[in-house]
């Protein structure tokens, strides 16, 4: 990525969400160093998304606080966003199965440009601007591993076309184009062989290595990485660090005002609607939460 980057630390304490259909998660907490690989592990439908999407910016949380880099969340969320990309989340980073790949990199450099440069950068020549595009792209292609010589069509490949890996590599491809400080990576392990998720745990401890903290939701985490559980947990006391258990059922939260009976119906039903997909829970959480 034409040199290190300056990662960011992660930090949460009893980070919860709750959406409409219950706690989406509820009760994380760990701490990460900068340059880490985080893995957030557990099966499909306990908050693994929503929790991505939290630590990145892009969803705001309602219960207890993280910190990532220095900006509180979910005060902060917009400063959050300013450092961090995500790659691979469904329904957020879709790729467009008619486009190629060369059609995908061009569109994600244009919108860095706009909207993730500087006013400065901007004014430069268009001589200038198209070499630092192609600059940011081919390191991007590097870091993530996608080898465009060994495609059927080159860049021209469409993405209907590519294997599930090197749609997952381009996807990383496009969010590394940015240079976060922290990258999260949604359904990391998902419907890949052992020697392709070796692949994969292997180029993610390289962006890390080279200085991005990486996050990334997986059903299994890998070992030396710091891993963290979602699912439903027991609220802390006041002033206590909360730790992630495995799920269980949700504990309803005390308020100070009786609840409807319609409302406490609605989240007994929590345990049934969290086997549903990742997808589906981040989807309603964003509805109820707000996404950035």
């Amino acid at each position: 990525m034409g040199g290190t980057v300056a990662g960011v630390g992660v930090t949460a304490l009893g980070l919860g969400l709750e959406g409409p259909r219950g706690w989406a998660f509820r009760g994380v907490s760990f701490e990460a160093e900068p340059g880490s690989l985080i893995t957030i592990e557990g099966p499909s439908g306990t908050g693994r998304t929503c929790l991505l999407l939290a630590l990145t910016g892009r969803m705001k949380s309602t219960e207890g606080a993280a910190t990532v880099g220095g900006s509180a969340l979910p005060k902060r969320m917009a400063a959050v966003r300013h450092v961090s990309a995500v790659a691979h989340v469904p329904g957020v980073t879709d790729l467009e199965p008619a486009l190629t790949i060369a059609e995908h990199l061009h569109e994600r450099a244009l919108l860095q440009r706009r909207f993730g440069d500087s006013l400065r950068g901007l004014l430069r020549p268009r001589a200038e601007r198209k070499s630092e595009e192609r600059l940011r792209i081919d390191a991007a292609l590097k870091a993530a591993g996608l080898d465009l010589a060994s495609l059927p069509k080159g860049s021209r490949t469409a993405v209907r076309d590519l294997e599930r890996p090197e749609a997952l590599r381009l996807s990383l491809a496009l969010a590394l184009i940015g240079r976060p400080q922290l990258l999260g990576v949604d359904d990391t392990d998902l419907k890949l062989s052992d020697a392709e998720r070796a692949e994969i745990w292997a180029l993610l401890r390289s962006v890390a290595e080279n200085g991005t903290t990486v996050v990334a939701v997986c059903s299994e985490a890998p070992a030396g990485t710091v891993v963290v559980s979602t699912g439903p947990t027991e609220p802390a006391e006041p002033g206590e660090p909360t730790a992630p258990t495995a799920p269980t059922a949700p504990t309803e939260p005390t308020d100070a005002t009786d609840e409807a009976p319609a409302s406490r119906d609605a989240k007994q039903d929590v345990q049934e609607d969290v086997q549903e997909s990742d997808g589906k829970e981040a989807a309603d959480a964003l509805a109820e939460a707000g996404r950035a």
